[in-house]
């Protein structure tokens, strides 16, 4: 069952320069208990997107355009756009995000414990007390031991760790029916990272949750996602379920992605191959593929990859209901 639809999803900011276009023409889908990544380089159009669905935008600097509707019992609400006072009402109750940078979003003088409080508070009439026992629940939910006393610390008592387990008992304590993790586990050594992981797993198990789970790093992705879209220069360049973008990869670009990181299966002193050049700017982006000036597969196409520089691939669909930007499609 669906729970969100993304259609045409664009986001541009007006500078001085020229308009940045962050986000350009993205569709997508997240059903109810699904987990969905986004993967991509910086700027590829990830967490402003994600900023865009909770409403988090600034208003006067932004412009925003297409739809996304969200789903709950039976009614439909649209979030682009939606005036402030409904947004709050919707934001931390249906959809809660947790940010990279667990210090910067944690409020440096107030506990803890006042955090969470706070946050079921704005959602729901019931006694500061009431409100007590269920952060402790919560955070005693995301593996936070003795968490009576715990729950008065101030956030410079924890670890990263702690920190970050913290700002999920926050996100979760209403229960959303989504979450958005913006690359929750960037800042966190490889064990941290993956009891996060694995905590979000059984979180989604035991509350029914829907994840869109925003991340750089395909390591992390696998064996925790669902479905996988790849974002480039701020529009999806393929979409498909995990184990055909791992098995099947049709974009150079995500190609490129795979090829960069380590294997178990490699050979001691294998070097790793990296993507040649640097992202476009999204102040001027180039009329055909955005990807063309880093890519060398266009050598395999008639014209040695002309048509790239010159005409925009669409998305077109494969198997499986796999999505490829990609003007050699169709060529093999």
């Amino acid at each position: 069952m669906t729970l969100l639809t993304v259609a045409n999803l664009s986001v541009e900011f007006p500078t001085p320069d020229g308009v940045v276009k962050a986000v350009s023409d993205v569709s997508f889908q997240l059903n109810y208990g699904e987990t969905l990544a986004i993967v991509g380089e910086s700027g590829s159009g990830k967490s402003v997107s994600s900023l865009a669905l909770m409403g988090l935008l600034p208003v006067k600097a932004a412009r925003l355009s297409g739809s996304a509707k969200l789903s709950l019992a039976g009614q439909q609400t649209e979030l682009i756009n939606l005036p402030a006072e409904q947004a709050r009402k919707i934001r931390g109750k249906h959809i809660a995000m947790i940010f990279q940078d667990p210090m910067s979003a944690l409020h440096p003088y107030l506990s803890i414990g006042d955090q969470i409080i706070e946050a079921h508070q704005v959602h729901n009439q019931v006694s500061h007390d009431e409100s007590r026992e269920r952060a402790i629940k919560f955070l005693e939910l995301v593996g936070i031991s003795d968490a009576h006393r715990r729950i008065d610390a101030f956030p410079h008592q924890f670890s990263g760790g702690m920190r970050q387990r913290a700002l999920i008992a926050m996100a979760l304590i209403n229960e959303p029916a989504l979450l958005i993790a913006d690359e929750p586990t960037t800042a966190l050594d490889v064990t941290v990272q993956a009891q996060i992981l694995k905590l979000f797993k059984e979180l989604q198990a035991e509350l029914k949750m829907a994840l869109l789970l925003i991340t750089h790093d395909l390591g992390v992705v696998a064996g925790n996602a669902d479905r996988v879209n790849v974002m480039y220069a701020g529009r999806i360049c393929e979409s498909a379920q995990l184990d055909q973008i791992f098995t099947n990869p049709q974009m150079p670009y995500t190609q490129g992605l795979l090829a960069s990181i380590p294997k178990l299966t490699g050979h001691a002193g294998e070097r790793l191959q990296a993507i040649p050049g640097q992202p476009p700017s999204l102040i001027s982006l180039p009329a055909g593929c955005a990807f063309e000036p880093r890519c060398s597969a266009k050598q395999q196409l008639p014209d040695t990859g002309a048509r790239c520089s010159t005409e925009l691939p669409v998305l077109v669909e494969l198997a499986d209901e796999q999505l490829v930007r990609c003007h050699l499609v169709g060529l093999t």
